[in-house]
């Protein structure tokens, strides 16, 4: 994550933050957060019965792409050069718009909405992200994701 002060990171409220890398939704992810998470829902798992579906194969669990959300923050939120621990806070909306098929790549778009200090030494972070799908018009997801961060 790139390091910022405090004031650097109040600065860019409003702002874009960018974009992360690309992560690739293959099966094999699909399937290890399936064992994860006890979810073995066949259009997530089992490619020859999602082939019949209007998916045409198999999908992503919504909750493995939010998921995904801390690998891409890792790309382009910016932590305060003070920070001694961050921790998720919550997510005050999530809206899953449109299915990751297997073999898909995937990104988020990172806006820094609010930086609200909380308690003495505790910044709460607010973001908007859009996790966009390689090659789609529709995104996956969009989140406003809480952060808070002790300083």
């Amino acid at each position: 994550m790139p390091i910022a002060t405090l004031d650097d990171i109040r600065a860019k409220v409003g702002q874009s933050l960018g974009a992360s890398g690309w992560i690739e939704v293959d099966q094999d992810r699909i399937n290890a957060f399936a064992d994860a998470t006890d979810d073995h829902q066949f259009i997530h798992v089992d490619p020859k019965l999602a082939a019949q579906t209007p998916f045409g194969g198999t999908i992503a669990h919504g909750f493995l792409s939010l998921s995904l959300l801390s690998r891409m923050a890792a790309d382009v939120m910016q932590v305060p050069d003070t920070t001694k621990m961050a921790v998720n806070y919550g997510l005050d909306r999530v809206r899953f718009l449109a299915p990751v098929r297997a073999g898909k790549r995937v990104r988020g778009h990172f806006t820094l909405d609010a930086a609200d200090d909380k308690a003495p030494g505790q910044l709460l972070l607010k973001h908007t992200v859009t996790v966009e799908i390689e090659g789609e018009d529709k995104p996956a997801l969009t989140a406003q994701w809480l952060g808070l961060i002790f300083t």
